[in-house]
């Protein structure tokens, strides 16, 4: 083989770079610092710098959140009306698990987790985890454990603020809710059966989700996401990568596979300045009662109606608002300031939604006529 031969066999081998006078090419450089190496041997795929790094990263921040929001995180024991004792530490744990996921005897107590949002002793859990409590207790991480009390609740979003009968007590910020994506990082701590800051994460899974609380009532925007849940942690909280509170953990479906529901922050934070301003939520009402159902499509054409159903009026409080602004039974109601009502649902969102006290403007089908009145809701009596 001539020299020109052997030439062209290393210029071939290097992509068009001469070798060195060796034969023998050196073996590749080590990679840098972040650069990924994947492993095909026997022992296996080695993890990658760039993944282990990754990881690292991730932890580092779920970390940083415990350790700063956790000792926010408190256990709230219940104690109901055939108690005659204070709570000011948990009981005996003896007897079958509660629904709240504590144990008590003859089912007395009633356990779940909260979340500390002012050192002077607020904090936030759920409706459902006080209702009905004769006394309250509140056991931190350290295990220190004092009495609080109930300062509101509201069963149609399942939100009930407490305070501890503390201060100077560590808290936690409530975020931004409304800046959450799907696909972000989210953290559910709690406090449930003793066992001080549990700790799950996920990402959100899904962003505007609607649930039915124990009023029959919607709440709207609710985040749903995959961190899991365990029994007891329902009123602790879900966080953000940065220790926010970007809602309060209400419920997870047993059948689904870990799939976990919070109540926005904004929602909270809503709730919360109502209880702190009135003692409750102020909601109003219409005083009727109705259906959703379609709208005859002749009429839907010809009367150029927003959309093919619409609320019939089934009943009408004779001193209700509404009977005293015109609307009778049997009407429809289209549109609620403006924004189409095609199901009861529709009339509770639009109502939570306008300034309490001031009138909302319904447009009304009664027989072939399309009509607008102005109506002042009331209160709900609660």
């Amino acid at each position: 083989m001539d020299d020109k031969t052997v030439m062209d066999r290393k210029v071939a081998l290097t992509g068009g770079e001469e070798l060195s006078d060796s034969d023998h090419p050196s073996p590749p450089p080590s990679p840098a610092r972040g650069e990924g190496v994947v492993s095909g041997g026997r022992g296996g795929d080695a993890v990658a710098p760039a993944d282990a790094e990754l990881l690292d990263a991730y932890s580092r921040a779920v970390i940083h959140v415990v350790e700063h929001v956790g000792p926010a995180v408190v256990n709230i024991r219940v104690g109901h009306a055939t108690d005659t004792h204070p709570l000011p530490s948990p009981p005996p744990s003896r007897g079958r698990e509660n629904e709240f996921g504590g144990r008590g005897n003859n089912n007395e107590y009633g356990a779940g987790s909260g979340v500390v949002i002012a050192p002077d002793g607020y904090l936030l859990t759920n409706h459902h985890v006080v209702q009905g409590a004769a006394h309250l207790s509140v056991t931190f991480t350290d295990g220190a454990a004092v009495a609080a009390e109930v300062v509101g609740s509201d069963a149609p979003t399942d939100l009930a603020v407490l305070r501890a009968h503390s201060s100077g007590l560590p808290y936690a910020a409530l975020g931004d809710s409304a800046q959450l994506r799907a696909g972000q990082l989210v953290i559910a701590m709690g406090n449930p059966l003793g066992f001080e800051s549990s700790v799950s994460t996920g990402v959100v899974s899904a962003l505007g989700r609607s649930l039915r609380s124990q009023t029959g009532r919607l709440i709207e925007n609710i985040i749903q996401h995959a961190a899991p849940l365990n029994p007891g942690n329902s009123g602790g909280p879900l966080l953000d990568s940065r220790g926010a509170v970007v809602g309060i953990n209400t419920a997870i479906i047993a059948r689904a596979q870990g799939i976990g529901f919070a109540i926005p922050a904004r929602t909270a934070q809503w709730v919360l300045s109502q209880i702190l301003a009135h003692g409750r939520v102020r909601r109003g009402t219409l005083g009727i009662g109705g259906r959703d159902r379609p709208v005859e499509r002749r009429l839907v054409r010809a009367l150029d109606l927003p959309a093919e159903r619409a609320v019939e009026v089934m009943s009408a409080e004779p001193h209700g608002p509404a009977y005293r602004a015109g609307v009778r039974t049997g009407d429809f109601i289209l549109a609620l300031n403006g924004q189409a009502v095609q199901y009861v649902d529709d009339l509770h969102r639009g109502l939570s939604e306008s300034p309490f006290g001031e009138p909302v403007r319904l447009e009304l089908l009664r027989r072939t006529r399309r009509m607008v009145l102005e109506v002042v809701p009331e209160e709900i009596k609660t």
